[in-house]
């Protein structure tokens, strides 16, 4: 009985220190997630109205512009960018954007998978260990940008895809990752970055007219990369806080399934206990009547 007892200490004694762990890094995520919220926060009406600027100049610009980034061509050759974290503890978060993006494959471009024309970016370690190990065609210089986020680490991400883009290596590019909406919601969304999609005008609907200054090709070559640079910028910000949301969540739910486990240990504890005082209190009660009798 007493082994018994030891063994139930013990355990109650590992879940509690464990429990320990779960709760300090609940309280780091959600630290983390104060500033990644801020972060996307103030960057994500920026950046849509970037891209709604960007749509709509594409879809307005006189055919002899040179709008090489919004090209469209028979689509061939498949970029996808899949952005994860890189590190775990986080849910389901990694697993559901890897899923997101096999079902994109399998979905719109099996034919290109076929023939072996889907080439997948990774950015963030977990992505990256994936996609390597099972076999996908794999472009391994930018998936450490979550080691030191920053603004010019994304951009050459972006730059690359840009480049592979116009050099026709690619004929589309999509990123796909989570869009965060609270610290237990994130939606996984993939779209399109390349080429750049074009505002679909509604029948009877005005088209927008813009005043250049200066001239509207100048301001297109020069914005454009900009802009795109911004998207993939707003993509990461918004992973980031969807990683710490999730990995918050995660540590909350598990510090409480602790509590349960403790809670039940504690039960069995004071059961067993309490059996071994009934059973001592037994073989003394036992042994006095027999020394009486």
């Amino acid at each position: 009985m007493s082994g018994q007892l030891k063994e139930v200490r013990n355990r109650i004694k590992s879940v509690s220190s464990t429990q320990q762990i779960t709760k300090a890094m609940k309280m780091v995520s959600a630290a983390k997630l104060r500033r990644a919220q801020d972060a996307i926060l103030q960057m994500r009406p920026y950046a849509q109205k970037l891209q709604e600027m960007l749509s709509n100049i594409v879809s307005s610009s006189s055919s002899d512009i040179d709008l090489a980034l919004a090209s469209e061509r028979t689509v061939e050759k498949v970029l996808l960018i899949p952005i994860t974290s890189d590190r775990g503890l986080c849910g389901a978060y990694n697993a559901n954007v890897i899923k997101a993006t096999r079902s994109l494959i399998n979905q719109q471009y099996s034919t290109q998978f076929s023939k072996g024309n889907v080439t997948i970016m990774p950015l963030g370690k977990k992505g990256y260990e994936f996609f390597s190990k099972y076999g996908y065609k794999v472009i391994d210089t930018y998936w450490e940008v979550f080691a030191d986020l920053s603004f010019d680490n994304v951009r050459k991400a972006a730059i690359y895809a840009q480049e592979a883009f116009l050099n026709k290596e690619f004929d589309k590019v999509e990123i796909v990752y989570s869009q965060f909406k609270n610290a237990a919601t994130q939606a996984f969304v993939s779209e399109t970055y390349l080429p750049i999609p074009k505002v679909e005008q509604k029948e009877g609907e005005k088209s927008v007219d813009f005043i250049y200054e200066p001239s509207q090709e100048i301001l297109v070559q020069e914005l454009m990369p900009k802009i795109l640079n911004t998207q993939v910028f707003k993509a990461v910000l918004d992973a980031n806080a969807s990683e710490h949301g999730a990995r918050m969540t995660a540590m909350d739910k598990a510090s409480e399934n602790a509590n349960e486990l403790l809670r039940n240990l504690k039960i069995s504890y004071n059961r067993a206990r309490q059996a071994a005082i009934t059973t001592e209190l037994t073989e003394i009660v036992s042994g006095a009547a027999a020394l009486q009798g």
